[in-house]
């Protein structure tokens, strides 16, 4: 029965983060303002609209932004942390200790999608700079927030851009220092980390 266990919570945190990449990405997509002709935006946006399209009724648009998506996004995360704490310890635990988790959790992917995208964007501007594929404006669409404030400090070095170094030291001293601490004050547990 362990064993059953375990690959249900593997499947359900698997597929279950899959889907919550895609409806926070949706909400980044807003925020940064992207290009929703793109077809990879198109395909985030056909993902999400089925359970979007009901909360848009319920929770209205704040500053310009899709906050139903930001919602939708929490409670994904909460429903697959009671899901895997069901699954694994047979009990759900505290609702508002699981709500506290899940914005932990929504902040930690929040911050990880910048991080990668910042990852993608530097191995795109080596192999294929300039590159006109839907996939390479996208990643750019989503990189230029973070990298123009460091960009507006940092000398201009002759063609070589060093403001993805110090968004990475940015984004991963957040990660450290205020995601990890605020996880180990609330006692999440170590299952629930790892959908982080």
């Amino acid at each position: 029965m362990i064993g059953l266990n375990t690959a249900a919570v593997y499947v359900l945190q698997t597929l279950g983060s899959l889907y919550l990449l895609i409806v926070l990405l949706r909400f980044v997509l807003q925020l940064v303002r992207a290009n929703f002709y793109n077809p990879l935006c198109q395909f985030v946006v056909k993902a999400t609209q089925p359970l979007l399209k009901p909360l848009r009724r319920i929770i209205p648009s704040l500053f310009g932004l899709d906050m139903s998506s930001l919602v939708l996004a929490i409670l994904v995360q909460l429903l697959l942390m009671a899901l895997t704490l069901l699954l694994t310890y047979g009990t759900t635990g505290n609702p508002l200790q699981l709500l506290i988790w899940s914005l932990i959790g929504v902040t930690a992917l929040f911050l990880k999608i910048f991080f990668f995208a910042l990852i993608i964007s530097v191995i795109l501007s080596w192999v294929a700079p300039g590159s006109h594929n839907p996939g390479a404006e996208l990643v750019n669409q989503i990189c230029e927030p973070a990298l123009a404030p460091f960009r507006r400090f940092l000398p201009n070095l002759g063609g070589l851009d060093l403001s993805p170094i110090f968004a990475f030291l940015a984004l991963k001293l957040i990660d450290m220092l205020v995601i990890n601490n605020l996880a180990a004050m609330t006692m999440m547990p170590e299952i629930l980390r790892l959908l982080m």
